[in-house]
């Protein structure tokens, strides 16, 4: 009998879960784990943790120490049942401001160290704006790795690149989402779905160029965008469509590989060229846009649950 589609990707790719739900992490074993706010905010909902949260939210100095508090406990918990990174994300707040980035991905590490987890298990989620991108410059300096998140333009991860990031998280279902609503009578079934093609073009720039930088390929819409990337370095899948590959059976063919990488010299982007591309580029420019505000909707619910707790 063939294997599992899961069990074939996980021969040629980096298995991530996209989830705070530690059954699931339980369930499917996957190498890394990555959270967002509107992760954490599922896991809060559950009431077995809502005793901890209120202990945790009282105890806390203000909200955003309750929040970095809430996602390192967390963290911690889902550092114990995967053998690779976990990304914790800064606050979308700080999303233009490369100061403040980077005292709280200090912070956050420090957190983590308290609760024994080494630097070396933890990748900083940021949002992929300059100012995010030069934040997380510095960071990697320091040796505190970071997970460049909601990028959609290659001008993103040139600039990524360029600052010698450790992972890139190039969003697919949001570029698909976008590309549908311009025009809804499209196919973009397979090889024609933007977001998939987008994920090939940086992945194959990455490898012609012998970039460090690892591609995770992230926010998918159904289990065909993940077999059309089937080869990437990570993809980080939700527990619906892991187990939607888990169930299903059939030849996976791998569609990356290095060996079909581009070459070609690409100067490094600067601030203007980075901000130009971006501004020629409306599906990036909205999305990254939309994301922050996205991230920033269910850190406010995460913010209001948790300062009920505190009161109560």
């Amino acid at each position: 009998m063939a294997k599992d589609l899961l069990t074939q990707l996980r021969d040629m790719t980096t298995v991530v879960a996209d989830t705070g739900d530690l059954e699931a992490i339980r369930r499917f074993q996957p190498t890394d784990a990555t959270t967002n706010p509107s992760l954490i905010l599922q896991a809060a909902q559950q009431p077995a943790r809502r005793q901890r949260l209120a202990e945790i939210a009282r105890r806390a100095g203000d909200l955003d120490d309750a929040l970095d508090a809430v996602a390192v406990e967390i963290g911690s918990e889902i550092s114990e049942l995967v053998p690779g990174y976990v990304s914790t994300e800064v606050s979308a707040r700080l999303s233009f401001d490369t100061d403040a980035t980077l005292a709280r991905a200090r912070s956050l590490i420090e957190r983590y160290g308290r609760h024994g987890v080494g630097p070396e298990r933890i990748l900083i989620k940021v949002a992929a704006t300059w100012e995010g991108i030069r934040a997380a410059q510095q960071l990697e300096r320091e040796g505190i790795r970071t997970n460049l998140t909601l990028l959609f333009s290659f001008a993103q991860a040139r600039a990524c690149a360029d600052a010698g990031v450790t992972l890139i998280s190039p969003f697919v279902g949001r570029i698909l989402d976008w590309h549908r609503a311009q025009a809804p009578e499209a196919d973009f079934g397979g090889e024609r779905d933007p977001g998939v093609q987008s994920v090939r073009r940086i992945y194959e720039h990455y490898k012609g160029h012998g970039y460090d930088t690892v591609v995770m390929g992230a926010s998918f819409r159904n289990a065909g965008e993940i077999l059309a990337l089937a080869g990437c370095d990570r993809l980080t899948i939700s527990p619906a469509l892991l187990g939607e590959l888990a169930e299903s059976r059939g030849a996976l063919e791998r569609r990356l590989s290095p060996e079909d990488a581009e070459t070609g010299a690409l100067e490094p982007l600067d601030e203007a060229e980075y901000r130009w591309h971006m501004n020629e580029d409306a599906m990036a420019t909205e999305k990254l846009a939309e994301g922050i505000r996205k991230f920033m909707e269910d850190q406010r619910r995460l913010e209001a649950l948790l300062g009920e707790l505190r009161r109560g």
